[in-house]
Parts: C-alpha cells; structure tokens; sequence
C-alpha cells in the first residue's frame, strides 16, 4: 500500500482519500490476502481514519498446543492530530503526559502509511486467549506421559526406569 501525502488531502474531493487493498503484509503471517479498505478524511488539524480489514491466520491453540486457522477481522476509527515536530517541547529525561496527551500525531507534512495502520488494528484483534475449541480438553497427559513423542527425551526415560 502506497503512503497517502497529508497535503495531498487537502485538494482531494471532500478532503478524503479511500484505499481499497487486497494484499499481503509483510510483517503478519497469513493464509489470505488482507482484505479491505481505509478512509482518511483531512479535518485540519487532525486526520479520521476509519478502516476495516479481514484475513485468516494460523494461531497455536492455548491448551492443545494444535495449530488451527481463525477468521481475523478489524473495524477501527481513530483520530490522528497533526503537529509539527518544531511546536512539540524538547524530550527531557523524564516527562509526565496526562491521559488526554496519549495520542497519535504526524506531521502535517508528512505521510500517513495506511498498511502499518491496518497492521497494528490486525494485531490488536488477534484473540487474547487463543483456543481452538470452547470445549477443548487441553494436552491428554496419560498418553503423552507412557507414549513420549520425542525421542530426546528417551534417554531420561530409561534413567527413570533404571531407579525404580
């Protein structure tokens, strides 16, 4: 996805650029193209972005430990203010930031990279508490315990027998 120029918005109709997409992003492992489009109006000092975006990804069960494909979707609105880096105070060692000052800002200059924006709202939407089944019953360790699966381990099976 290109970058959208920020001044470039200005003389676009109504002030707004849309993107529709159907790509792969570079730093998100999917089965599917992410899918989808991103609406950034211009408000003068400050951008709305809108979006949404859908994908299928891998993701390793919590319990099991079985990998399993999950349908990931995002829908997001965000405001972005728009300050020049000249007008921002000089970093000290320790700064204190209300709440309220806890947003995004760019450059009114600059460029508003519509991919790195969908792939952070993809990656907020990825499920916390990734399980395959509600109803999973979680690694069977009878089995696994008289079946080991992995032969390094072998050895410090026969260890364990020859103490008993």
């Amino acid at each position: 996805m290109d970058a959208i120029y920020i001044p470039s918005l200005l003389k676009s109709p109504d002030k707004t650029e849309e993107v529709e997409f159907k790509e792969r992003l570079p730093h998100l492992e999917t089965l599917t193209p992410v899918q989808g489009c991103v609406r950034v109006t211009h408000g003068g000092n400050f951008l709305e972005v809108r979006g949404s975006a859908e994908t299928i990804v891998t993701l390793s069960c919590d319990r099991c430990l079985k990998q399993y494909n999950h349908r990931l979707t995002a829908e997001a609105s965000e405001i972005i203010w728009l300050e020049n880096p000249a007008n921002l105070p000089e970093p000290e060692r320790e700064v204190e930031l209300s709440v309220d000052e806890l947003v995004e800002t760019l450059s009114p200059m600059g460029r508003f990279h519509p991919g790195e924006w969908i792939y952070e709202q993809l990656c907020l939407a990825l499920p916390q508490r990734k399980l395959c089944d509600t109803d999973c019953p979680g690694i069977d360790w009878a089995t696994t315990a008289n079946n080991p699966t992995d032969s390094r381990w072998a050895s410090l099976e026969q260890l364990k027998n020859s103490l008993n």
